[in-house]
């Protein structure tokens, strides 16, 4: 009898999965399609240049376009090799994504943010996947770089699934192949960050190759569901995940989370089988990146770290946006060495130098703080944490660390893109803040049977004066006249939640653990009715001197900045009505707990 494939699989346990067709590259208007050249050889010898302005290739490189990659179930992916020239075998480096493969594609560094993000032309050839390694870089240093576009995408054969079994199998199988081409030495790696370091963590989670020697997801996601398309509870399938759909081309068809988020609102068996347990990632050397600045990838990240079984993992947290520091010389200089050591056998200390953790914590641009960049530690958060609460209060609009006696009533509009509820902490002495805060709120909604609520933590000058963090130096403009766009600036870290799902919650050992929901179900809110919800907030590393203080703000809409300007809404997209109440004192300990790191 035959093996059900996991197509099939998945067709009969969901049945309803919603695709939706994909414009081959060939026809997409947004698309850079540089053609199908199946097996076609070409040497981009030392010195060759792309275009005028992006990196000179370091040695001669040949090119091997379009190979055909065979999967299990009879579909054929198609990938490109780019391989030092000559007879010495080399490990391979695999990124792994739907973007487009050697320079292909729609996403570009020069239209996903102001000045190209800071990454310098001259540190990129051209012909890297979007969010991947540069070949003339890594031939250089002694790698071969096989470029896959995923099943579904460029002229790979196909639907395209969004992570999960199907493509852990195709990069199993993808191992598989590159491992018997002349030139391999046996060793594979993977990187990248984004999809990229999703597919690394996605597979590691569920199957494992004696092939592949270590991965390097530079940034990812563990539960598209809630840290993605429904954080909170709260849809969100417009915007950066329309963008997403939109940049993909293929000859096929794509799994639409949108229309699937819209039939399967909760975080039921078919949401489950995309999600992403690090805990199961047992042996494989990790090497992570993680950052504060990305509005999609930032919990995922020190998750993935502090979760994974593995004892051969490091994390290194960053100051910079995720595709700036991706690039930056001194990052690859470092991945090397961790490759080196792994992929090639070269005894460079890497394990026995590496700090377990290096922490970075931001002081912002306009506080008196200083930023602490990649500081050695053995554990995030660091195991001299503490937790410590404010309680919100309504009359001084302050945070307090007595409860405050007086109730008091608090209200903004739910449904307004600027309206919030505002309460401030000032800071007596130096103070770091690192970990995964939360927040407890009491609150009512005037109308309708339920509403969102989302809350951010900011850091304010001694003036009282919101400041950001830019997320690469240096930057050709002062913060003021730095686009507001989330890729370029960071302004604080968030928590959402829509109220019907407060029922979720999970058991708790403690008051000061942090909240997690199951989101399977949803309890209306009448009008009027008050109701405790437990927000977790994203991790910060903060930096205060004393005089500084720190915001909590409370609304019904997301107040980060759009990743980039063409996500910027005009309106709000939310389930509110009317007016949202907090409510402080008394029987009502709305409060705030603060990861704060002591000495």
């Amino acid at each position: 009898m035959a093996t059900e494939s996991i197509k099939d699989k998945l067709h009969r346990a969901f049945p309803d999965t919603i695709y939706t067709p994909l414009v081959h590259g060939e026809k997409d208007p947004m698309y850079n399609y540089g053609g199908f050249h199946p097996d076609e050889i070409q040497v981009l010898p030392r010195g060759h240049v792309k275009e005028p302005g992006f990196q000179a290739f370091k040695v001669d490189v040949v090119w091997e376009r379009d190979r055909a990659i065979p999967m299990r179930d009879s579909i054929t992916l198609y990938g490109d090799v780019f391989r030092p020239a000559g007879d010495e075998k080399v490990p391979a480096i695999i990124p792994w994504s739907p973007y487009g493969k050697s320079g292909t594609g729609a996403l570009t560094y020069d239209i996903m943010g102001p000045w190209r993000i800071g990454i310098p032309y001259e540190h990129l050839s051209g012909y890297e996947t979007f969010e991947g390694p540069n070949p003339a870089e890594w031939c250089s240093r002694g790698y071969a770089v096989v470029d896959v576009d995923a099943r579904g995408s460029g002229n790979s054969e196909g639907n395209l699934m969004w992570w999960g079994e199907q493509e852990a199998v195709d990069v199993y199988d993808t191992i598989d192949w590159v491992v018997q081409q002349p030139w391999c030495n046996g060793s594979v790696v993977m990187m990248g960050n984004s999809w990229l370091a999703i597919a690394q963590i996605n597979f590691a989670s569920r199957l494992s190759h004696p092939n592949l020697k270590a991965i390097a997801p530079w940034e990812g996601l563990t539960n598209v569901y809630s840290d993605q398309i429904c954080r909170g509870g709260i849809p969100s399938t417009t915007g950066f995940n329309g963008m997403i759909r939109r940049a993909i081309a293929g000859p096929g068809e794509m799994e639409d989370l949108g229309a699937m988020t819209d039939q399967r609102p909760f975080l039921d068996d078919y949401w489950k089988g995309k999600v992403i347990n690090p805990e199961r990632i047992r042996d494989i050397p990790m090497y992570l990146a993680a950052s504060y600045s990305t509005g999609l990838h930032c919990d995922g990240s020190f998750q993935t770290f502090e979760k994974a079984s593995t004892p051969r993992k490091w994390l290194r947290v960053h100051s910079s946006q995720e595709w700036h520091d991706l690039y930056r010389p001194e990052a690859t200089d470092d991945l090397q060495r961790f490759y080196d050591f792994y992929a090639k056998g070269i005894a460079n200390g890497w394990e026995s130098d590496t700090p377990r953790v290096r922490l970075t914590l931001l002081g912002y641009d306009g506080g008196i703080a200083k930023s602490i960049i990649e500081r050695p530690e053995q554990e995030w958060p660091p195991i001299r944490q503490r937790m410590e609460k404010y309680y919100l209060d309504g009359t001084t609009r302050e945070l307090v660390p007595t409860p405050p006696p007086n109730v008091t009533a608090t209200s903004h509009n739910g449904h307004s893109l600027t309206d919030s509820s505002d309460f401030t902490l000032r800071f007596i002495k130096y103070t770091e803040l690192c970990g995964r805060p939360f927040v407890k709120l009491y609150m009512s909604s005037s109308e309708g049977d339920d509403f969102d609520v989302v809350v951010q933590i900011r850091k304010l000058s001694v003036t009282g004066k919101p400041l950001a963090s830019l997320n690469w130096s240096p930057m050709p403009k002062p913060e003021p006249e730095v686009p507001n766009v989330n890729v370029a600036k960071h302004i604080g870290q968030q928590g959402m939640l829509r109220a019907s799902h407060r029922v979720t919650l999970q058991p708790r050992a403690s008051d000061n653990e942090l909240p997690v929901y199951s989101h399977d179900r949803g309890e209306p809110v009448k009008p009027g009715e008050i109701v405790p919800l437990l927000i977790p907030i994203w991790p910060v590393g903060v930096v205060f001197e004393a005089g500084e203080s720190l915001m909590l703000r409370v609304s019904g809409h997301d107040m980060s900045l759009p990743e980039v300007e063409a996500l910027r809404p005009k309106e709000p997209v939310d389930a509110n009505e009317g007016s949202h109440t907090v409510h402080t004192g008394g029987e009502y300990d709305s409060h705030l707990v603060l990861p704060v790191i002591t000495e």
